[in-house]
């Protein structure tokens, strides 16, 4: 019988999307992690996907593409969550084709571009971390979801580059037996991570935004 149950997700942030939004992660100062009880569900590096989606020219020309994730677990017991952590493949983000429209760009340019120091400067920071800090029911009146089902509040420590966050956002998980199925969606801004490329100055000079959209699915098998 499937039952639903809290879940973390993978944050990444890449590029940028829009403006500020009501839907972005709250992000505060680094916590403590969650200690891991119940059983171990190892992260189905294979079938997990991570998607982004970003926009520059003042939000006309939106980008996206997928990330991996290198490695990870979730602990289970009594039907919920109670802690978990996963590796992001940073230096494997990618773009995806369909995306870059425009006759003079390329989408493997822009791919070099974020993995620069520009951005998540992949030679120094190769891959980023989430781990769990806390799990709490998710209340549609408190905190709006971009993605239907919500069922919790997701907390964990977002580790980019050299900076380590704090973020909060909703997710949905159905967990069997043998396998957990989470999903979520939601946004963050870079910049508090110190990417901030073309984020200074005015508003109308930031040809590419400060706010990441990011969704996931994750699956995940009981060892």
């Amino acid at each position: 019988m499937k039952q639903t149950i809290p879940i973390f997700v993978l944050a990444v942030a890449l590029a940028a999307c829009g403006g500020a939004s009501s839907d972005q992660a709250k992000t505060e100062g680094k916590q403590e992690a969650a200690a891991a009880t119940g059983n171990t569900y190892a992260i189905d590096t294979v079938t997990t996907t991570v998607d982004w989606r970003a926009t520059h020219k003042g939000g006309f020309a939106p980008r996206f593409g997928i990330i991996s994730v290198n490695d990870g677990s979730l602990s289970v017991e009594n039907g919920a969550i109670t802690a978990g952590s996963f590796i992001i493949n940073v230096g494997g983000l990618k773009v995806d084709t369909a995306s870059v429209t425009e006759p003079d760009k390329k989408a493997a340019d822009l791919e070099a571009h974020l993995k620069s120091a520009d951005f998540f400067n992949v030679a120094q920071y190769p891959t980023a971390k989430f781990e769990i800090t806390k799990v709490a029911p998710y209340d549609s009146t408190q905190q709006k979801s971009l993605l239907p089902g919500a069922t919790n509040l997701i907390s964990g420590n977002l580790t980019l580059k050299d900076s380590t966050l704090n973020i909060t956002f909703p997710a949905q998980v159905i967990i069997t037996d043998s396998e957990v199925n989470a999903n979520a969606k939601f946004t963050i801004d870079r910049s508090a991570w110190g990417i901030s490329y073309k984020t200074d100055g005015s508003p109308e000079n930031w040809m590419i935004s400060k706010d990441v959209e990011i969704g996931f699915n994750l699956k995940a098998a009981k060892k």
